[in-house]
C-alpha cells in the first residue's frame, strides 16, 4: 500500500539531475518537499510561438515538471490527467516560476494544483491527477 506520509524529496533532488528534458530547457529546481515543488526558467527566444509569445508547450512543460516532482515525493506517481488555462502571455527574458501543491491524496490517487507565475502575476493555472503506484 502507498504511504500517504512518505517524503522522497531528497531522492528526487538527486534524480532530477538526470532528467534531461527539463534540464535542456533550463528548468531549475528551487524547492521540493512532501506534496510541493517549485521550479523556474527564463524564457528564451526559441521558446516563442509564431505569434511572438511563449509557446504553450513551454509553459506546460514548466508546470508539468513541478507536478511530477510534487506528486513523486509520495512515491511513484504517474499522471492521469492535466488541464491548463493560459491567463497571460509572456516573452523572452521573462523569468517564470511554477508551483505545484498537493490538494487531495488517497491510497491510489492524488490531485495537484499548479500555478505559473511571472513575479506575483499568474500566467497559467493547472490541475492534475496522478495514479499512485504501490
Amino acid at each position: 500500500m502507498a504511504n500517504r506520509d512518505a517524503d522522497y524529496s531528497e531522492q528526487l533532488r538527486e534524480r532530477y539531475r538526470e532528467d534531461l528534458f527539463p534540464q535542456s530547457l533550463g528548468i531549475k529546481l528551487e524547492d521540493v518537499r512532501a506534496g510541493y515543488a517549485r521550479v523556474s526558467m527564463e524564457i528564451a527566444p526559441e521558446m516563442h510561438n509564431f505569434n511572438g509569445v511563449t509557446h504553450g508547450g513551454a509553459l506546460f512543460t514548466l508546470a508539468d515538471t513541478a507536478f511530477g516532482l510534487a506528486s513523486n515525493t509520495r512515491g511513484t506517481a504517474l499522471a492521469l490527467h492535466i488541464s491548463i488555462n493560459y491567463v497571460k502571455a509572456t516573452v523572452s527574458g521573462d523569468r517564470l516560476t511554477a508551483v505545484a501543491e498537493e490538494e487531495h491524496l488517497t491510497r491510489s490517487t492524488g490531485i495537484y494544483r499548479m500555478t505559473v507565475f511571472r513575479d506575483a502575476e499568474k500566467i497559467a493555472l493547472l490541475r492534475g491527477t496522478v495514479f499512485r503506484k504501490d
